[in-house]
């Protein structure tokens, strides 16, 4: 399955500027507000709290303020995949997971290593595909996770 995420990958890379002109339109030209990326994941969990404290200690991703004077978790930009996946998809691993998270990092060896010494199994993909690394793990209520460290781009890539 990995192989059709970056077949997509290299598809979208190498043909948006071509269609960079015509975001915002149908395919007849009508023009369509279109969202600007993703402002939240929400899922149900069997202790939400635990899980949020998890996710905050081992992956940096901050609580939802209880203010509004606090800010929000913010990520760095970059590219986003948006790929629903069929039912039958063994790429989630447990049959009965019916999502998964993908954060991108700065350095898959170091988070790995940071997770490891928490006690977390990381398993990190020994290929290295054109768009980058991959490791999985699992959160404590056994979600997949993907980590992705983005291929770093040499100078005069587009």
């Amino acid at each position: 399955m990995r192989k059709y995420l970056v077949l997509g990958y290299l598809i979208l890379q190498t043909t948006a500027p071509l269609f960079a002109a015509q975001a915002g339109t149908t395919q007849d030209g009508k023009p369509i507000e279109k969202v600007l990326g993703i402002g939240g994941l929400f899922f149900r969990a069997q202790d939400p709290k635990a899980l949020a404290k998890w996710y905050r200690d081992n992956l940096g991703v901050s609580l939802i303020p209880d203010n509004s004077e606090a800010s929000p978790w913010t990520q760095e930009a970059g590219p986003t995949a948006f790929a629903p996946f069929a039912m039958n998809s063994g790429y989630f691993g447990d049959p009965k997971k019916v999502w998964m998270v993908n954060f991108r990092v700065r350095d898959l060896d170091a988070m790995a290593a940071q997770l490891r010494a928490a006690g977390i199994a990381v398993k990190i993909d020994p290929r290295e595909y054109p768009n980058g690394r991959f490791a999985r793990l699992q959160d404590p209520e056994g979600n997949p996770i993907e980590l992705w460290e983005p291929k770093a781009k040499k100078p005069g890539d587009k």
